[in-house]
């Protein structure tokens, strides 16, 4: 059994030859220079409360920059990812526009991310070989795993990492098999020292990636910032260094966080979660590191599209739902309960663990909604209720408050 076709990416390393690395750098600068350039004519635009302008406005705007003799080097390199920058700054407006996202900003030369798109006019792929526009052989690409059979890449996404390492992202149709229907459900209370709880009980110990490498990035970083600006190649080696140290705390995180989803995706049909407000959370500067490092976002991401290629289902509980203090057995719903107080004895006997009690109110919760579209609004006083509504950050070990509501 096969679900429908979806999109999915591909990401692949590569190393290019030093003429390949010399056109992308270059391609990366002119679809920088490009954005900036059409973020600036849109911004300017509604100050003065012009018309709009749109995607073909810029677009025009292009054809112009590129014959002035200060930006005729945009003429040098491949025009689709030039095309391709002003599609996603009108993407960008239009999350804009719909309240999705912020105002779109300017690209930064150090710190924004360097990448080019190419649409199917700028690269030919045949026989297992890619070969971009401008360049004259195919890239050197480690294929650690194969394409879908038979599948042809819509677009070519290239990028350069802060540790100096060279990706290509692939975009192909494909029809991913489905695991066998099972009748399990779950409810994931999300957590710090535990990076989840499940409601069957079970608790995943968060790996704590950057804590581990905390003493090596701090030395990294200590010798970046003894290089001056005139240091030119030692502090390029050193901002180098650093990113590396960045690159592999971030390469362990998502693939413990690859492995942990595509688990619990598999072996459940519907998967309950908290809607945490992380963003408000990392305001916590006693927990704000710790809750970065957890990286509650990218998991929920994670479940969310492998649930839908599977076809499971994710349920989200509301960021007030009181799942802490609610008695899982008899529904009982406690006063204040301060965050040090790991377990406690309701009034019927129960001894609960905070952390597996909250998973499985999660678990109550998200099924009732799934069930009869249970109401939204916190629950305040009448015992045995349960309402699919939830917000709390749980706490390392010897921290006794923090900023955020309590659930």
């Amino acid at each position: 059994m096969t679900s429908g076709h979806v999109k999915r990416a591909f990401k692949y390393r590569f190393y290019p030859t030093d003429a390949q690395a010399a056109e992308l750098s270059r391609t990366f600068g002119c679809v920088r220079k490009v954005y900036n350039l059409a973020l600036a004519a849109r911004t300017a635009a509604w100050a003065l409360r012009q018309e709009r302008v749109n995607y073909n406005a810029t677009s025009a705007m292009l054809t112009v920059w590129k014959k002035t003799e200060e930006l005729a080097y945009l003429s040098e390199v491949s025009s689709v990812p030039l095309q391709q920058a002003l599609r996603h700054l009108q993407g960008a407006f239009a999350n804009f526009w719909a309240r999705r996202a912020k105002y779109p900003t300017f690209k930064s030369r150090k710190k924004s991310r360097k990448s080019a798109e190419y649409t199917t006019s700028g690269f030919r792929y045949r026989d297992g070989g890619l070969t971009l526009a401008k360049m004259a052989e195919p890239l050197d690409i480690v294929w650690s795993r194969p394409l879908p059979e038979g599948a042809s890449p819509s677009t070519v996404t290239v990028s350069q990492d802060s540790a100096g390492r060279w990706f290509v992202s692939l975009l192909c149709d494909d029809r991913p098999t489905m695991p066998a229907a099972v009748n399990h459900a779950v409810g994931i209370d999300a957590g710090i020292t535990s990076l989840v709880t499940l409601s069957t009980g079970e608790k995943i110990t968060n790996p704590k990636h950057e804590r581990k490498d905390r003493e090596r990035l701090a030395r990294a970083q200590r010798d970046l910032a003894r290089k001056t600006e005139g240091d030119g190649t030692n502090r390029a080696k050193a901002r180098l260094k650093v990113g590396k140290v960045h690159a592999r705390i971030a390469d362990r995180r998502r693939d413990f966080l690859h492995k942990l989803t595509t688990r619990l995706v598999r072996e459940n049909q519907v998967v309950v979660i908290e809607d945490l407000t992380v963003r408000n959370m990392l305001r916590n500067r006693r927990l704000s590191r710790a809750i970065a490092d957890a990286s509650w976002t990218e998991l929920r991401s994670m479940l969310e599209y492998k649930a839908d290629w599977y076809g499971r289902e994710v349920i989200t509980v509301d960021r007030w739902f009181p799942s802490s203090k609610l008695c899982s057995a008899c529904g009982t719903l406690r006063g204040r309960m301060p965050l040090n107080v790991r377990e406690w004895t309701c009034d019927c006997g129960t001894t609960h663990d905070r952390d597996v009690n909250a998973a499985k109110n999660i678990l109550a919760a998200g099924l009732a909604v799934a069930a009869c579209g249970d109401g939204v609004r916190p629950q305040r006083s009448t015992p045995g209720r349960r309402s699919s509504v939830k917000q709390e950050v749980v706490p390392a070990p010897r921290t006794h408050g923090v900023s955020q509501p309590r659930g």
